[in-house]
């Protein structure tokens, strides 16, 4: 009897260790084409899991912005046009003059509970080592945590070939991360600098990670790097494809019934 019980057991604590870990996914837009022509349309993947595969999708409710910036102003996104196949969320945008679009999706926060084996795994994997080495420190490395989290991604898309400096547009969310230089008037051996801002705030020395995919849609070796005094981080453009930067910031609360609160940034862009 142990034995036929215990299956369905060990089967119920595998997902519900799936479902704490799934959560806290990566999210980044991944257009069909970063380099599109004028007065065209541009398909554009939410991928929720990592930059190679998406693992959820992402509902309608819980978006909070969709927008574009393109070289005449900034315009909301029909949200009609937000679709979901199977694990992948997908949405277009439509092209107009040249320049350096910015393409922003926003979620609302949402909120889980984890147990401090679960928690502290996910900081390890996801490139939070400042919140593991305090709870570490404090003797909390066994307490479950209630964390609230909300992601905040944009991409960067080339329409014809003038560049324009919409690149640096701040779009004002609670974490974001814009590029100091126009990624698409660099090249491979170049260096993109970044500032990673948290509610509109340079944030220094957080840890931000980059990699991506080469010119043969190859995965590349994750690196990371830390930002300054003024919230700068450099990244080394080494290879030819599309190159992703992230940060998630987190703060402890104890306000709410919630322990932590993090903060997702990614960006996308492709280096020819």
């Amino acid at each position: 009897m142990k034995k036929i019980t215990r299956v369905p057991l060990l089967a119920a604590a595998f997902v519900l260790c799936a479902v704490a870990i799934g959560a806290a996914h990566d999210m980044f837009l991944k257009p069909s084409r970063y380099f599109a022509p004028e007065n065209t349309e541009v398909r554009i993947r939410v991928l929720n899991g990592t930059f190679t595969r998406s693992e959820n999708s992402i509902a309608r409710n819980r978006l909070a912005d969709l927008s574009v910036v393109s070289p005449t102003r900034r315009s909301p996104l029909d949200t009609a046009e937000w679709g979901v196949v199977g694990d992948t969320s997908t949405f277009h945008i439509h092209t107009r003059g040249a320049g350096t679009y910015v393409v922003g999706v926003s979620t609302k926060p949402n909120a889980l509970t984890m147990t401090g084996a679960d928690f502290d795994l996910y900081l390890q994997e996801d490139g939070i080592p400042d919140v593991l080495a305090a709870r570490k420190r404090a003797g909390q490395s066994a307490d479950s945590v209630r964390e609230r989290y909300a992601k905040h991604i944009k991409t960067l898309i080339q329409v014809g070939n003038a560049r324009s400096d919409h690149y640096a547009t701040v779009m004002g969310y609670p974490a974001e991360l814009v590029p100091l230089e126009n990624p698409y008037s660099l090249a491979v051996g170049g260096t993109l600098r970044v500032r990673a801002l948290v509610d509109g705030k340079p944030v220094a020395n957080q840890l931000v990670l980059y990699g991506g995919t080469n010119d043969k849609d190859a995965a590349v070796e994750q690196k990371s790097t830390r930002s300054n005094s003024e919230g700068v981080a450099s990244i080394p453009l080494a290879h030819a494809g599309a190159v992703y930067v992230k940060f998630i910031n987190m703060a402890a609360m104890r306000t709410e019934g919630l322990n932590y609160e993090s903060k997702w940034a990614t960006l996308t862009f492709q280096v020819r």
